[in-house]
């Protein structure tokens, strides 16, 4: 545990990009954790008298067209995004390393039920089959973690796959087969754990999709329903008051949420760098 953490240590020092991504994800775990909390107004209080105040610095993202503070709507609005996100890429993880690191390692007909599943999701647009998804099944949070992690299966997947079918046959694999242990064993506890570090980063980037997914679902409609804070509603209420000079409304929730999807991007190289064995030889 020491050696990873003095090479976390290392590679944070030496490469500021990897740093800054890791601050930026520490912001947005404390806003997620404590925007309720940090947040200096109601959320979802109502003030018509202060509708439309651009940036000051009583608010500092200004106000929106009912009067609310968007510093803390964005603010309190993480938990949300940052929610969705995380729920949908662990059962996305879930669904598909092990589906198809099962795939990649056993063959047969087990590799072709998963390739073909894989392949029917990938048919579709992916942002065309999340919308269908959650128009029928309801525009409920679940739903969208259900779609988001659906579109994504594929990813983890095919990565999976192509991981586990060129270990399976390595040389410690055979001495843990030789040692007694069953396939599933092998599999579980030799195979997965040497291709975690390639899943790590295949998270990270998720967590931007997942975002980007949640918060364009949220702009059109079938996201996360008014008057819930939730950055893509946010974007597309600030929208229709572009052309009228109120850039705030949309500004503030739209550069956070590329900021937010810009994290998880570099975070996934920063990871690879920490967990890759072959990175500390």
């Amino acid at each position: 545990m020491l050696p990873l953490l003095r090479h976390a240590r290392y590679v944070l020092s030496e490469n500021p990009v990897t740093g800054l991504a890791f601050g930026l994800f520490a912001l947005f775990l404390i806003a997620a954790i404590f925007g309720p909390v940090l947040a200096p107004y109601n959320p979802l209080q109502s003030n018509a008298a202060m509708a439309l105040k651009p940036p000051s610095a009583a608010h500092w993202f200004g106000t929106d067209q009912l009067g609310r503070d968007i510093f803390s709507r964005v603010l309190v609005a993480t938990r949300l995004d940052l929610t969705i996100a995380f729920a949908s890429v662990i059962l996305a993880f879930m669904l598909g390393a092990l589906s198809g690191v099962a795939a990649g390692y056993f063959g047969g007909w087990t590799d072709r039920i998963v390739g073909r599943l894989a392949d029917t999701i990938m048919a579709f647009p992916l942002f065309v089959l999340a919308m269908g998804i959650v128009a029928a099944l309801g525009n409920e949070v679940i739903n969208i973690v259900i779609a988001t992690a659906i579109i994504n299966f594929p990813l983890y997947a095919r990565v999976a796959r192509a991981e586990a079918n060129v270990r399976r046959d390595a040389g410690f694999v055979e001495a843990a087969r030789l040692s007694g242990n069953g396939e599933t064993r092998v599999l579980l506890g030799h195979v997965l754990p040497n291709i975690m570090p390639i899943m790590m980063v295949q998270m990270s980037l998720t967590m931007g999709y997942a975002i980007l997914n949640a918060a364009g679902l949220s702009f059109i409609g079938l996201g996360v329903r008014p008057p819930d804070a939730e950055w893509g509603i946010m974007v597309a209420e600030g929208a229709n008051f572009i052309q009228s000079g109120e850039w705030w409304i949309a500004l503030f929730p739209g550069a956070t949420l590329m900021l937010a999807v810009f994290c998880f991007n570099l975070l996934g190289d920063g990871l690879r760098d920490i967990i890759d064995p072959r990175m500390r030889t």
